[in-house]
């Protein structure tokens, strides 16, 4: 299947790009790595009148360490997450999750921004972000702000942007002293799309867990945070009877639909099992 015709402009900064917005008499898109936007175009699920190619936006790029945190640009490639020191240093979790998207032809064009903005409930990206408590930076036309992670993901494929709004970089904050870290996801075959996965982010305080971050992804329509889950380790040790009143908690937290391919039952253990994992992993750190 072939796309509609539509038109195409290379901005060459942000009031470049929003004066193309302005001036459409039509739908418009932004377009940066293109790996969501090309295969609707081509199945005509989306028909815009332009395309406006936000991907060499000096704004959009780069990756830097602050005292407010990593930030990351929204045009940055899922395989720099995965190579690039910064992110390896204050945001490994970011680095482990990119190693399960898609496959390297993907990761090498795809971008960070892009996926976080598609918001696809079986992607790595948004479950770790919203775990770590990322700050997502907007720009549009009448300015720019702040929205959380946890206000970020609204519904299926829907998030906090607005039409005409882009996506300039998400601020991940810097870590607590004691700070421990891990994703990890259960999958068919390695860069298919996850049957569960798990971000986990925990802030260990003189032998007990005194913060808990726990954010899954493929249950729901949204990355869904596990709060009973988190409170039933807070204030404990990380062993064996706290890990299983974690696991035993996620009932509370998680109701996976049923679906052709697999019950919610089922995804819900594949849950449960995925979490006790993590955390054993956690509580027995490789030499």
């Amino acid at each position: 299947m072939k796309p509609p015709s539509f038109g195409y402009q290379l901005a060459q900064d942000l009031p470049d790009a929003f004066a193309h917005y302005a001036a459409a008499t039509d739908d418009v898109l932004w377009l940066a790595g293109g790996h969501s936007i090309v295969p609707s175009l081509a199945l005509r699920l989306q028909a815009p009148g332009l395309l406006i190619d936000i991907s060499r936006l000096p704004e959009l790029a780069g990756i830097t360490v602050s005292d407010d945190g990593l930030r990351i640009g929204a045009t940055t490639r899922h395989a720099e997450l995965l190579s690039n020191p910064l992110v390896a240093e204050h945001a490994p979790m970011l680095a482990q999750a990119a190693h399960f998207v898609a496959h390297p032809a993907i990761r090498n064009h795809a971008t960070f921004g892009g996926n976080l903005a598609l918001a696809d409930p079986a992607s790595e990206f948004p479950a770790v972000v919203r775990c770590l408590g990322g700050m997502f930076d907007i720009v549009g036309p009448d300015g720019e702000r702040t929205v959380a992670a946890e206000d970020f993901f609204l519904d299926l494929y829907t998030t906090a942007i607005e039409p005409g709004e882009i996506l300039r970089s998400i601020l991940i904050p810097p870590a607590p002293p004691g700070t421990l870290t891990a994703f990890d996801e259960l999958a068919r075959r390695h860069g298919d799309y996850a049957m569960v996965g798990a971000a986990v982010r925990l802030v260990m305080d003189d032998g007990l867990i005194g913060q808990a971050g726990l954010c899954f992804h493929s249950v729901g329509a949204t990355p869904i945070r596990a709060e009973n889950a988190e409170a039933a380790l807070v204030g404990h040790p990380l062993d064996d009877a706290t890990i299983t009143a974690a696991r035993d908690a996620l009932a509370q937290d998680l109701d996976p639909a049923d679906e052709p391919t697999m019950p919610g039952a089922t995804r819900l253990h594949l849950a449960e099992v995925l979490l006790g994992r993590i955390l054993s992993r956690l509580a027995t750190p490789a030499p």
